[in-house]
């Protein structure tokens, strides 16, 4: 957690693909994390008339697995796993990258680790006491089926694209960098995890690949 920002610097999660399990969301509230003080969570307040979700950072259904499943789902709905994202966002590419990485880990019975994380810059837009991260990013490690060990990284950003700061966003778009992109980024260090990097030679966003379907997933 970021004491600063209210937010969480990064989330951690297994999905064990051979043991999933689909169960439902309806029901379950948000709710703060009893391991932090309320102050130091971003609650309902930040969410309430306007047009943010509480985009949640391990994706609900990714530790929905073996035997704590049904907890596993009622966990994510801390507030400690949410970052403010806009409502259009679960109907772009995000998803659809998750969906990508979920659906893999099931149809081959694979264990993946995923990371994900905002990042946090010093101009991020202000909006009722927060600075609201406009750029996030997902890291992805998995042994695939020849055996080998790979480490994708992703961002999800609308930097440059946003023309206001009261909630006139522009498109998201996500791109596929390369992890040492992430590091940089967030101050995190994946040790050797950036040596299964198969997108290791791209420098930056200039070099980044847009995601905008399947197809574009170099893994």
């Amino acid at each position: 957690m970021s004491r600063g920002r209210r937010f969480c610097r990064f989330t951690a999660c297994n999905v064990e693909g051979g043991a999933l399990q689909e169960l439902p969301r309806a029901g379950i509230p948000w709710r703060f994390d009893p391991r932090f003080d309320e102050e130091q969570q971003a609650g309902n307040d930040l969410y309430v008339d306007n047009d943010l979700d509480r985009g949640h950072m391990v994706r609900r259904l990714d530790p929905v697995w073996g035997d704590e499943a049904e907890l596993a789902n009622e966990d994510t709905f801390h507030y400690t796993n949410s970052c403010p994202q806009h409502k259009d966002l679960n109907q772009k590419t995000w998803n659809d990258l998750e969906d990508y990485v979920l659906d893999n880990a099931g149809k081959h019975q694979l264990k993946i680790n995923v990371f994900t994380g905002p990042v946090f810059r010093t101009d991020d837009p202000p909006y009722r006491d927060f600075l609201l991260p406009l750029d996030f990013w997902k890291v992805v490690v998995m042994v695939k089926d020849d055996g080998t060990l790979s480490a994708t990284a992703y961002t999800l950003t609308q930097r440059d694209l946003v023309t206001g700061l009261e909630f006139l966003f522009g498109e998201f778009r996500t791109y596929q960098v390369p992890l040492r992109q992430i590091e940089e980024w967030t101050d995190l260090d994946f040790g050797d995890l950036r040596n299964f990097d198969p997108k290791d030679a791209l420098e930056g966003l200039a070099g980044a690949v847009e995601v905008t379907g399947p197809g574009d997933i170099q893994l």
